[in-house]
């Protein structure tokens, strides 16, 4: 078997992180290749490598001295590589960033210099072959993630490698110049890797026991996650759920290759392990619950709007030409509602009111605000009887007034809408339904 294996920046943020992941490592012989993210926090209060080095280019590119910066971020480098005992010198790799600072090479490569020098210390400490991600990840002149020619170029300079260190988070255009990938893009570089290798098992390491059903920061020590497939999870993460970076699923979904979130500092917790398809039944008939809040819903009326050929057409029309686009539209007979992000529609409100007028004529046009949308996402809904009922009754037993039903034929979730205020109160309704009473 191979694994890949990425370690996320609070797994990374000392000497004695860098320690337990080294560990971890050398647990497992299938641990074959490392994908590192930048420093993070070593406490509350501290700065992640990359925020620091954000603020040492802005220095650079207003021509003001940005020394004492940049050797704060040396000596954040150089307390982990004395702390491992490593006969490593990162001098050289300062005097080039020093330099390219200067020259003013962009936000895109200093951010990346993150990684970047946490992969060559990674690579030292465990014997492994350092590969640059600029070398190996590409992407094409308009911005876009080239993954043919990375798949290509990275399969063939891993097949020659039993063990290597690719750092996360960036790449590069054709000319080299560096680009990186959105926050948190580590986890694609991780599943970049796993598909180049085709590996057996995609490993995520962090700082939690695997993907938990709800928000911790609203239901306190929610229970974990223990299988969820990728459709549950891109809802999940679309819906506000951030242990994963949305996007890495798609290369080794393409693979069939599983990934397995596991936690640095407790490895011998089983983790959440998300695959394409499983026979697996949910331990509750939810897999987990996510919200957003700040949107409002416009609300068009227009009576015998269902016979009208390209009325939905034509109100969408209205957002497109403010660049706005919908999360949902729920439809009636004779009205239309349109949920959108409630910060991108407020400046160009009356512009999209006096679009939908001049291109649909609807009877009236009403705004509702400060809404939120909460996702109910589950396998086991498509074969449990009574489940928007049970939704409704928590709700329903909480006081909170439902804005919005949306579900799709998929049965795989229920989006709500209520209103911000009730969005906490919602989500605790719920989750006491489905995983605590289990009624």
């Amino acid at each position: 078997m191979k694994k890949v294996v990425k370690f996320g920046g609070s797994s990374l943020a000392s000497a004695e992180q860098f320690e337990k992941v080294g560990n971890i490592i050398r647990a497992d012989k299938e641990r074959c290749y490392v994908v590192p993210s930048a420093p993070g926090k070593r406490f509350a209060k501290d700065t992640k490598v990359t925020d620091m080095l954000y603020a040492c280019y802005a220095l650079a590119e207003e021509g003001k001295d940005f020394s004492k910066e940049l050797a704060e971020i040396q000596a954040r480098y150089q307390e982990i590589i004395s702390g491992l005992k490593l006969e490593l010198s990162l001098d050289d790799e300062f005097k080039t960033i020093e330099k390219n600072f200067k020259e003013k090479l962009g936000d895109n490569y200093a951010a990346s210099r993150g990684e970047y020098l946490n992969g060559i210390i990674m690579a030292a400490y465990l014997n492994y072959t350092f590969i640059d991600a600029a070398e190996v990840i590409f992407f094409k002149d308009n911005g876009e993630f080239d993954a043919e020619k990375t798949n290509e170029v990275l399969s063939g300079r891993l097949a020659d490698c039993a063990n290597a260190v690719v750092p996360g988070f960036y790449g590069a255009y054709a000319d080299g110049r560096v680009k990186t990938f959105s926050r948190g893009g580590s986890d694609i570089t991780g599943s970049i890797v796993a598909k180049a290798v085709k590996a057996d098992v995609y490993e995520n390491w962090t700082d939690v026991s695997g993907f938990l059903i709800a928000d911790p920061r609203i239901i306190p020590k929610p229970e974990v996650i223990e299988v969820i497939t990728y459709k549950e999870l891109r809802e999940l993460a679309y819906m506000g759920a951030t242990v994963l970076h949305e996007d890495a699923i798609f290369p080794v979904r393409q693979q069939g290759i599983p990934i397995n979130i596991r936690n640095t500092n407790a490895p011998e917790d089983e983790g959440t392990w998300i695959v394409g398809s499983t026979c697996q039944k949910s331990r509750y008939v939810i897999t987990g619950i996510a919200g957003k809040k700040g949107f409002c819903a416009v609300n068009i009326e227009k009576d015998m709007m269902n016979s009208e050929i390209g009325f939905g057409r034509k109100v969408l029309q209205a957002f497109e030409e403010n660049g706005i686009s919908f999360e949902h539209v729920p439809s009636g007979i004779d009205t239309m509602t349109v949920f959108v992000h409630q910060d991108e529609f407020m400046s160009k409100e009356q512009k999209v009111v006096a679009g939908i007028h001049r291109l649909a004529d609807p009877d009236s046009i009403d705004i509702e605000s400060d809404l939120a949308l909460i996702a109910v996402v589950g396998r086991g809904m498509k074969s449990t009887r009574g489940t928007a009922g049970r939704v409704f009754a928590a709700l329903a037993h909480a006081n909170i007034n439902v804005k919005m039903i949306d579900q799709g034929s998929s049965e795989l979730n229920i989006i709500i809408g209520v209103t911000n205020e009730d969005f906490e109160a919602a989500i605790k309704a719920i989750y006491d339904i489905f995983v605590v009473t289990q009624l």
